[in-house]
């Protein structure tokens, strides 16, 4: 074998090696971002966006916006496409939610829809302060003069629309509110809140220890529902606010429990 030969050969072999690293932290994590990945195993975004696209020929993951999930996993729905998803209940939820906030009041709104549909119903507000890490109601009270706006900015997961990460976590670590709303891509009465990265769960769980009372707003259509692998445990009491049309079914495991209170509008 010629000189070039064995170092091509050498390359391979370092090739597929990391391609099956990144398949086992997949598989362990249930999803991985391309810059992330790039930087844990000191190669550029474009071998890795290679990499993944090999092992999605393969069939062993699915590729989602920035990165990749376990193939037996749902693909990851952008923020676009599940705005145009149950869209009545979810204002009707997030108008439910607007009028327990009381004048005064310190809240801390997750990324979503739903609780962008909440931060739209608090535009005419005055004297509340609202902390949020999502694009949606940075949006919606961005020119609500009587709402103190603090953002939790971090890394932007382009995909949910809403910012993650130590950055993050660390401005939420100075902070306390009132009331914290937590929306869900799937939600368990017993395991809690499903997400499609742990960055979100970390944040979420964190949320749901910085205030006093905690709200999980999610439409009927979470309900049992886990599409993906990491979850944010609720440990600790709070209040499952969901439409009229969940079913006893769905609603029987939260009710259930003594520490979940069950709302529907």
């Amino acid at each position: 074998m010629s000189q070039e030969a064995g170092v091509e050969e050498r390359r391979r072999l370092r090739a597929g090696d990391r391609r099956e690293l990144i398949a086992r932290m997949i598989q362990t994590d249930g999803t991985v971002v391309v810059e992330e990945l790039a930087r844990s195993l000191e190669v550029t975004p474009s071998t890795i966006r290679r990499d993944l696209a090999l092992l999605t020929e393969q069939g062993v993951i699915a590729r989602t916006y920035g990165g990749a999930m376990s193939a037996g996993h749902t693909a990851e729905p952008t923020l676009g496409q599940r705005s145009g998803l149950a869209v009545a209940e979810k204002d009707r939820i997030g108008r439910w939610a607007a009028a327990r906030i009381a004048t005064g009041d310190t809240v801390i709104l997750d990324a979503g829809t739903t609780t962008g549909r909440l931060a739209h119903h608090l535009r005419a507000r005055t004297d509340l302060t609202v902390i949020t890490s999502g694009l949606t109601a940075l949006r919606e009270l961005a020119e609500a003069d009587g709402v103190e706006l603090i953002t939790l900015a971090g890394t932007l997961r382009h995909v949910s629309q809403g910012f993650v990460g130590p950055l993050a976590e660390l401005t939420l670590s100075r902070l306390t509110a009132d009331k914290v709303f937590l929306g869900a891509d799937g939600l368990d009465a017993r395991r809690g809140i499903c997400e499609a990265s742990l960055q979100q769960t970390s944040l979420k769980e964190m949320m749901a220890d910085r205030g006093k009372e905690l709200y999980v707003l999610a439409d009927s259509s979470k309900l049992g529902q886990s599409p993906f692998t990491a979850w944010a445990p609720l440990d600790r009491p709070w209040t499952l606010v969901t439409d009229s049309g969940a079913t006893d079914d769905r609603l029987g495991p939260f009710r259930a429990l003594p520490d979940i209170e069950v709302i529907t509008v």
